[in-house]
């Protein structure tokens, strides 16, 4: 078969064409922007375009397959129209790909990609072989977010975005928590959590939910035939945070139910790509630590890490809103996200979705109202200059946060 794949440097997309294209079919796509993951593609043997103007649509493809950034009106989408071209979202070919294995699905409003990736390292561990798709890169899997295994399992993360995971069909799902997000795509929180619960629905009749019962929101969406990770102890890791132990918790109940051993694996488990990643530290004793929290929660969560990790040292983190939607619809709760930081360095924010936003924000009286001493940085260029110029010190822990390019500042920063 031969697959196109618009928008395949995605961190979704790009998994499935690396894992199509290992299975033995034709995989090529286009990207509007060249990045590490495109160009692992590329060394893969994969065929990857940066012009989306439609040209690069071969005639015999025999499935055109997009990321949800790829609207509808899109040249290489009006292209494959016009070929009669099958075309299916990204989860809709994930669906398709996984719906004749055993399923593991890890779903949830934070936390997807590393519960993904601890329940890889037990499953591997333990010689269960998984096929695996996730939303990082994991050290575990070769640095990569993908990993083709010859069993039935097939453990994947589950997007809520736009009803995404609606497209799986999973037999064993890991809800992490429902707190709510994505308020672009649904109208209010019960919308949200209302779409946790059709997809619950579309568990088997043998089915289960591993979820954390304490959590009310996340007991009343799960309903029956549920396994409670909160009757388990907290697992000793290797990574700091509370977060990271409930996630482990999950794991270990998955593990439970599979008959498996997890102690060991989680112990080892060291991390993913731009989770709590320590990068190094600066010339200036300045330790870098790169995460991809853009949610109040996520922040708070990565920030009582950093404390937990390094008691009594000086806490700076330099924070790109990611969309002006999520910024507005939280705006209170990022106020106090920062509260156990000592200095939070705020840039412009990073405009995931120019077409579809509404409103914008306005970061300087964001930054005036965070209840933590704040700077408005400006540009990731002025910021990273501002704080390597004035505001960083030396022994300084500086956490690099968001889902956009900020990332690129932490790299430079070690050099």
């Amino acid at each position: 078969m031969k697959i196109y794949c618009s928008g395949i440097g995605g961190i979704g997309l790009s998994a499935y064409a690396a894992l199509q294209n290992v299975s033995g079919h034709t995989v090529l796509g286009s990207d509007k922007n060249s990045s590490a993951l495109t160009a692992d593609l590329q060394s893969q043997g994969i065929e990857v375009f940066e012009n989306q103007d439609g040209s690069h649509v071969p005639s015999d493809a025999d499935l055109f397959v997009y990321s949800e950034a790829i609207p509808e009106s899109a040249p290489e989408r009006v292209k494959a129209e016009e070929l009669g071209v099958t075309q299916l979202s990204y989860f809709a070919a994930l669906g398709e790909l996984s719906k004749d294995h055993t399923v593991v699905a890890v779903c949830g409003t934070h936390g997807k990609s590393t519960t993904t990736s601890m329940a890889a390292q037990v499953l591997i561990d333990a010689g269960k072989d998984p096929t695996v798709i996730v939303g990082t890169k994991v050290p575990q899997l070769d640095g990569r977010n993908w990993r083709k295994g010859d069993s039935e399992i097939f453990l994947l993360e589950a997007c809520e975005y736009r009803g995404s995971f609606l497209n799986l069909h999973p037999d064993i799902i890991l809800m992490t928590n429902v707190d709510g997000d994505h308020f672009d795509a649904f109208d209010s929180l019960e919308d949200y959590q209302n779409a946790y619960g059709e997809f619950i629905d579309r568990l088997p009749e043998d089915g289960v939910v591993i979820t954390h019962m304490n959590d009310s929101d996340c007991k009343r969406v799960a309903g029956s035939n549920t396994i409670d990770a909160d009757q388990l102890s907290l697992p000793e890791l290797s990574v700091p945070g509370l977060h990271m132990q409930q996630n482990a918790q999950l794991v270990s109940a998955l593990a439970d139910h599979l008959a498996i051993d997890a102690a060991d694996s989680l112990k080892k488990f060291t991390g993913t790509w731009r989770r709590f990643e320590i990068k190094g530290d600066t010339d200036q004793g300045v330790t870098v630590i790169d995460d991809y929290a853009h949610h109040p929660v996520e922040i708070a969560a990565t920030i009582a890490a950093a404390r937990q990790k390094y008691p009594g040292r000086r806490l700076v983190c330099l924070y790109q809103p990611h969309t002006h939607e999520r910024t507005i619809r939280f705006y209170n709760d990022f106020l106090i996200a920062f509260d156990a930081a000592d200095l939070v360095v705020t840039t412009d924010v990073y405009d995931a979705r120019p077409d579809i936003e509404d409103e914008t924000i306005d970061i300087k009286q964001l930054t005036q109202d965070i209840h933590a001493e704040s700077i408005y940085g400006g540009s990731l260029s002025e910021a990273k200059e501002k704080l390597c110029c004035s505001l960083l010190q030396q022994n300084d822990v500086l956490v690099v946060m968001g889902a956009g390019d900020v990332t690129q500042v932490a790299a430079e920063l070690i050099g």
